[in-house]
């Protein structure tokens, strides 16, 4: 593998200065990243595709690629107690560290939103082995989030060069995951706003939807969030904000256990969300429950859908319409001990919105869990 920085191009200007293809990978740093990809395989259905580490000659780190779909996860582990990733890992727990994003131009990517304000993690450089190249950079977003912006128009290897192309050694079946659907970021009290000005000036992104408090709320807690995404809506980041509450809100408690800001939560979409979540469960993993009265009332405001109603409720999925269509969801428990990243798995039916009919029964759901956990 050879490395090289790379000059930055005169800009260009163009309608959207930043086009991007979607999410081409989501990085977490975890704390053993060999048992981690051992459940996205056996409970996620996530094939391993990629590897770096000491067997490839990377000596500080291994990474293991999974990929299901359009879908790459990327698990990293540090090999030593004083490196950058322990020290993530030992600060937030298990968690995203990168959220990549798929360009035809990384280095005119980096160009206009650093010119626009975006801090420099990495100038563009070309990585290159027998597959191709790939050119690579990188900006910070909220909290110690970075987005790579990554351009492989070049390569023909299994994830990037460093990596070798690798196979699952336990059998993997699919659950039948997509692709990305939104990814969502918790920051702290007062810094929402200042991240959606970030990523409609440094990012050309759209303010698509806003959420207040009256929208999102209960009893005791409440939260505040709006919803950005970029010029073709491939890529859509909901950004929450914890709002005054009588206790503590799923937002603070998620930023009192990350310590600091962070991504909350990935949706991931299905074509059959009934046969995903059923494999899902058969397999062990855990969802947040909504009480049996939800469906007293949801198809009153719901109305015709196409899947079978007794199969929904006794999976437990949630169900919304908006003026284009409906949607079914329903978010895992956390994936790891402390009450912080989560999935979600999601099935549109025309529906370009994020479940709101469902905000009050869900947040309902996570308050038992976080009671149970002594932390409402």
């Amino acid at each position: 593998m050879s490395t090289q920085t790379l000059d930055k191009p005169a800009a260009t200007a163009t309608e959207d200065f930043l086009p991007l293809l979607g999410t081409d990978h989501v990085e977490f740093y975890v704390g053993n990243a060999k048992q981690s990809a051992y459940y996205y395989q056996s409970a996620w259905g996530y094939e391993l595709v990629a590897y770096a580490g000491p067997e490839t000659g990377v000596r500080d780190r291994a990474s293991y690629v999974l990929q299901q779909g359009k879908i790459r996860i990327v698990l990293t582990t540090a090999m030593q107690p004083d490196h950058e990733i322990a020290a993530h890992q030992v600060q937030h727990g298990d968690g995203v560290k990168v959220l990549a994003l798929w360009v035809d131009d990384a280095t005119k990517s980096f160009e206009e939103t650093t010119k626009r304000g975006a801090k420099v993690v990495m100038n563009p450089v070309k990585i290159s082995d027998e597959f191709g190249e790939v050119v690579i950079s990188a900006i910070q977003t909220y909290g110690e989030t970075i987005h790579k912006f990554v351009e492989r128009k070049n390569y023909k290897g299994a994830f990037l060069p460093g990596y070798q192309a690798w196979k699952s050694s336990v059998p993997v079946k699919s659950v039948g995951l997509k692709h990305v659907d939104h990814c969502v970021g918790n920051v702290e009290l007062g810094q929402m706003n200042e991240w959606v000005k970030f990523y409609e000036d440094v990012m050309g992104f759209k303010l698509l939807l806003t959420f207040d408090d009256k929208d999102i709320s209960t009893e005791y807690s409440a939260l505040m969030s709006k919803v950005v995404s970029n010029g073709n809506g491939y890529v859509k980041f909901p950004i929450n904000e914890p709002a005054e509450g009588r206790r503590k809100s799923q937002i603070e408690e998620y930023i009192d256990f990350y310590h600091g800001s962070g991504v909350q939560h990935m949706a991931i979409a299905t074509d059959d969300i009934i046969a995903t979540v059923a494999e899902l469960r058969s397999r062990g993993v855990e969802f947040l429950k909504v009480p049996d009265a939800y469906y007293d009332e949801v198809w009153d405001r719901v109305g015709v859908i196409k899947e079978d109603r007794d199969k929904i409720k006794h999976l437990n999925i949630l169900v919304d319409r908006d003026d284009e269509g409906y949607l079914l969801q329903l978010f895992s428990k956390p994936i790891q001990d402390r009450p912080t990243f989560f999935f979600e798995i999601i099935q549109r039916a025309g529906a370009k919105s994020f479940g709101k009919g469902n905000f009050k029964a869900l947040f309902e759901s996570i308050e038992r869990e976080q009671e149970l956990r002594g932390n409402l």
